[in-house]
């Protein structure tokens, strides 16, 4: 009977164990916030059960069947309680079922301008003096990457200003500055050269950049548009541009470099007059605007959600010669579907013989293009692998639609 008792404890103690642990696990693994669209089906892991069912406008949303939406555009929301073996409680999350969202996928190129909300920091130099060479800026704690923002209470966002109030014979200024989003001030010390007898700051500095990518969709109602799906950064710096406004304007591609082992190819494109439209926004899922003109009749396909994306055949649609945008065909190899870094969702591989033989593979410029699996829009071509221009990275494109939806709501505050 005691050795009955024992076994009968042990099994015991081991079912309670592995209960326990599919409990963390749904704990950590299904997260408090679900987002569907309409058709779509809740999915988590056969051990768990889901319960809940609501009925709101005629519209019936149950955890366990097919989602679908009312007529009236609405997201509708419900609350889902997960159990393992539908008798221990782990966790509620909070089920919100949207409309399918529609856009044109791009794969145009396209030329950006941005100008800063201040002046960059892009390098510092030694001053000579006539008691030797002194680095002010150093000396003023400032760093590259730093952003400046006001001198002498006066504010700059032009390089051409900063410049004139440097040059006014002043022995020092007070600069206010901004670094990783906190906001200092230091005293600048400037230096009296003895080369031409003026006081300098040993400063480089930048209000503006520029460069070229791919338009990823439009909005063929509102004329919103994403592009790129990574942020633009500083030449110099690698650190994102402060936003301050910006243009998209036409280009034309007139050749490439070609990618390989190593060697990072990109696009070479020459900027046209003609402006496309306006940047509102640059982070690190893109950048995103308002077109001036497009064609609000272009064919438009559903954008997928991260949990729709799959690995397999795929195609991207990319303009990397002077004939436009065409399709080619890639294999989504790996998703990383929890993954908190933007622009790095998936991993791509280039597998069309085209576009090989052109580009060597994904090179600069291409960031952008749409990536297009099963009729549906699923995500962008954001980075190349420098040891292998044939895969690069990818994200996922309703995060660049969510994106684009919080610029499309600001443009029509400012609009309002």
């Amino acid at each position: 009977m005691k050795n009955l008792f024992r076994i009968f404890s042990i099994l015991s103690l081991l079912f309670a164990s592995v209960i326990f642990a599919f409990v963390f696990l749904g704990e950590k693994t299904i997260p408090d916030s679900i987002n569907l669209v309409e058709n779509e089906e809740l999915h988590v892991n056969g051990i768990f059960s889901l319960e809940s069912s609501q009925a709101e406008a005629n519209t019936v949303l149950s955890a366990n069947s097919k989602n679908s939406v009312a007529s009236d555009d609405t997201s509708k929301s419900y609350t889902v309680d997960i159990s393992v073996l539908n008798t221990i409680p782990v966790k509620s999350s909070t089920v919100t079922v949207s409309k399918r969202q529609y856009v044109v996928p791009s794969g145009d190129i396209f030329g950006i301008k941005i100008y800063a909300d201040g002046i960059l920091i892009v390098g510092m130099d030694d001053v000579f003096t006539a008691n030797g060479a002194v680095n002010p800026a150093k000396d003023a704690g400032l760093k590259i990457g730093d952003l400046i923002l006001s001198v002498d209470g006066n504010k700059v966002d032009k390089t051409n200003a900063l410049c004139e109030i440097l040059q006014n014979g002043k022995e020092s200024v007070q600069m206010q500055v901004e670094r990783d989003d906190e906001v200092f001030e230091t005293t600048l010390h400037l230096a009296l050269s003895a080369n031409d007898n003026k006081r300098k700051a040993g400063l480089w500095v930048r209000d503006s950049t520029a460069g070229v990518g791919t338009m990823t969709f439009y909005d063929p109602e509102t004329g919103v548009f994403g592009g790129l799906g990574h942020a633009i950064c500083d030449v110099d710096t690698g650190t994102e541009v402060p936003f301050k406004e910006g243009y998209a304007v036409e280009t034309v591609v007139s050749g490439c470099y070609k990618g390989g082992q190593g060697v990072t190819g990109e696009l070479c494109g020459v900027f046209q007059e003609n402006t496309l439209g306006v940047l509102y926004e640059n982070n690190a899922a893109g950048v995103y605007g308002r077109l001036q003109t497009f064609d609000k009749t272009a064919e438009t396909l559903p954008v997928a959600t991260a949990k729709e994306v799959k690995t397999g055949a795929a195609q991207i649609i990319s303009t990397v010669d002077d004939t436009g945008p065409h399709s080619y065909d890639i294999q989504i190899i790996k998703i990383y579907p929890n993954s908190e870094e933007n622009g790095k969702n998936m991993i791509i591989e280039v597998t069309d013989s085209d576009l090989i033989q052109k580009t060597g593979g994904i090179i600069q410029g291409m960031s952008g293009s749409p990536i297009i699996q099963n009729g549906m829009l699923v995500g962008a071509v954001t980075h190349v692998f420098v040891n292998n221009a044939l895969q690069g990275y990818g994200i996922f494109a309703d995060t660049m639609l969510n994106q684009s939806k919080t610029v499309e709501t600001e443009t029509l505050k400012q609009a309002s």
